[in-house]
C-alpha cells in the first residue's frame, strides 16, 4: 500500500469548522465502548428501516463539517450515499478522549444541534457516564448524566442510595429499547 493514495483512508480525518483536523488512533477503552454500543444498537434495529453505523463512517452536515462521529443512528435511507451519511442523523454518540473534548462538547455539539440531530450523547470512558442532551425546539436540552458505579462506590452506600443507582435508560428514539450502563461500559478499565 505504502504511499499510493488509492489506499488511504479519507476517513481518519474531519472537517471541523473549515479546518482539516486528523484523528488520532482511538484507546482501548475508546473502541470497545464504541463497539458495545453498536452492538446494543445492532441487534436492536434488525429489520427496521433505521440502520446503526458504528465509528468511521462520514456525516457531512454543513459545507465546512465533516464529522465521524464514533456512533449513529439514522432513519432516513435517503441520506446514507456511497461516501457517508448526508444530512442529521437521528442519534449521534462521540466517546470523549483527551484531544477531542474540547470539539465534541462545543463545536460539534453546536453543528448537531443546529442541524438537527435529535439526540445527543456523550460518553466519558474515564467517568464511565453517558450524558445526553435532547433535542427540543431545535435547541438540545439537558436530559440526564448516567454513571456507572464501581463496586467500592456502591460498598459505602446505604441499601436505599444503591436501589437510586439508576443503571439503565432509554433512547428517546425507542420506548422500547432498554440500554444498561454495564453493557456500554463492557470490559473496560
Amino acid at each position: 500500500m505504502g504511499e499510493n493514495l488509492a489506499y488511504q483512508d479519507a476517513r481518519q480525518e474531519e472537517l471541523i469548522g473549515g479546518k482539516v483536523v486528523m484523528m488520532s488512533p482511538a484507546a482501548t477503552d475508546h473502541n470497545r465502548i464504541a463497539r458495545n454500543i453498536f452492538g446494543i444498537f445492532w441487534e436492536y434495529l434488525k429489520g427496521k428501516t433505521c440502520e446503526p453505523f458504528g465509528d468511521g463512517e462520514k456525516v457531512f452536515l454543513t459545507k465546512t463539517d465533516h464529522f465521524v462521529p464514533d456512533f449513529m443512528v439514522v432513519c432516513d435511507p435517503d441520506k446514507v450515499k456511497w461516501d457517508g451519511v448526508h444530512g442529521a442523523p437521528d442519534l449521534v454518540v462521540e466517546v470523549l478522549s483527551p484531544g477531542t473534548a474540547k470539539n465534541d462538547r462545543g463545536h460539534k455539539r453546536d453543528v448537531y444541534e443546529s442541524s438537527g440531530v435529535l439526540e445527543y450523547w456523550i460518553v466519558s470512558p474515564g467517568d464511565k457516564s453517558v450524558e445526553i442532551y435532547r433535542a427540543d425546539n431545535g435547541k438540545f436540552i439537558f436530559h440526564d448524566i448516567y454513571t456507572l458505579r464501581h463496586d467500592y462506590e456502591l460498598a459505602q452506600m446505604t441499601e436505599a442510595e444503591r436501589a437510586a443507582v439508576v443503571t439503565h435508560f432509554k433512547c428517546s428514539l425507542y420506548d422500547d429499547l432498554e440500554i444498561s450502563l454495564d453493557d456500554i461500559f463492557y470490559r473496560t478499565f
